[in-house]
């Protein structure tokens, strides 16, 4: 009985606190990146290996912020064992800012921070180039009404402009019901 009264007077105290003295920033317009939500099926190959999976793009906390959730399955070969990759990108934009940035995470423990680029037909998440540290552009271009080409490249540290293609892959939008 303690533990459940404590619990909803610190709930309340987060959600009167989170706002305290602060009117809530105005909501994103995410018209330039409305072709990316839903959920994607692909196939694809790189360095890991030739692969197939499926990712998503919903918004989420009240369409402030843009959420890729991806999960890659690459079959065993020669020199590696089977394996799976599962990774979450979140995008967040607030009007009057410099443009919306991203933050990647993935099951091998990598975080990306990214900036975020939305165009007609291209996406590009581009992360900030260090003399330490390699450089990394992920892509997402519309090919057709439910189709579209992403590429996943790296650049070495301190050469930010020579990127290499890591994966490449086609997607399509998943059939509902399926």
């Amino acid at each position: 009985m303690r533990q459940a009264g404590l619990a909803v007077l610190l709930s309340g105290l987060v959600a009167f606190g989170a706002g305290f003295g602060q009117p809530p920033l105005p909501k994103p317009d995410w018209g330039a990146w409305e072709f990316l939500l839903g959920d994607w099926v692909g196939e694809g190959g790189g360095a890991p290996g030739q692969g197939q999976g499926q990712f998503s793009f919903a918004l989420e906390l009240q369409k402030r912020i843009l959420v890729r959730r991806n999960r890659s399955e690459y079959p065993a070969t020669q020199k590696a064992p089977a394996s799976i990759h599962e990774d979450l990108l979140v995008v967040r934009a607030v009007p009057g800012e410099s443009g919306p940035e991203a933050v990647y995470f993935d099951s091998e423990g990598h975080r990306i921070d990214y900036a975020a680029l939305a165009g007609l037909t291209e996406w590009r998440f581009l992360s900030q180039a260090t003399p330490s540290s390699p450089g990394f552009r992920l892509t997402y271009k519309k090919t057709g009404p439910e189709t579209l080409d992403l590429e996943f490249e790296i650049a070495p540290p301190g050469k930010a402009s020579e990127f290499k293609p890591y994966i490449r892959a086609k997607a399509r939008r998943a059939v509902k019901g399926k």
